[in-house]
Parts: C-alpha cells; structure tokens; sequence
C-alpha cells in the first residue's frame, strides 16, 4: 500500500510540470484583423468558470486579467489569432 502511494505521488511529481509547461505558444505576427475577437477569450475564460475583469491586447497576445471562484486573481497570456495560451503572461509586452 505504501508503495502504490509512494509510486503515485513520483508520478505527480513528475508528469504535473509537464502539464503545466504545454503553454508553448507564442504571440501571433499576424496583423490585427486576424485575431479572434476578445469576446471569443472571453467566453472561453467564462466557461473555465472565470470572472473577467479585463482583456487587452499587446503585440499578438491577448493579456487577460481574470478572478477565480475563491477570489484569486490571475493574469493570463494567450496568442491573439489562436487563443492559444503563452508560457507567459506578459509575452507581448516590451
């Protein structure tokens, strides 16, 4: 028993940085008319079940400031022409 635990929590330890790395995506270097429209993001965050405060644009991502359902508040990054999340937050500014 101890050892099925021992086991499981090595292999959470392991696979949750994975996970939590797959935001690979970059900002987009399309021009502006082809971004989703930030009402898509919007929808998108709403049904992950997120308060959206406010979403601007920054050189091809989107930066969304959002509220959690225990009040955390959270800044995201996501390319503007995909809705792809980016590893950073604040990937488009600078």
């Amino acid at each position: 028993m101890f050892r099925a635990l021992l086991l499981a929590s090595a292999a959470a330890l392991v696979t949750g940085p994975v996970l939590a790395a797959s935001a690979t995506a970059t900002c987009s270097t399309s021009p502006a008319s082809k971004f989703q429209p930030q009402s898509a993001l919007e929808a998108k965050l709403k049904g992950d079940g997120l308060t959206v405060k406010k979403i601007k644009t920054e050189k091809g991502c989107y930066e969304a400031y959002t509220i959690d359902a225990k009040g955390k508040k959270g800044t995201f990054g996501f390319n503007a022409e995909t809705l792809e999340p980016v590893a950073n937050a604040e990937a488009g500014e600078g």
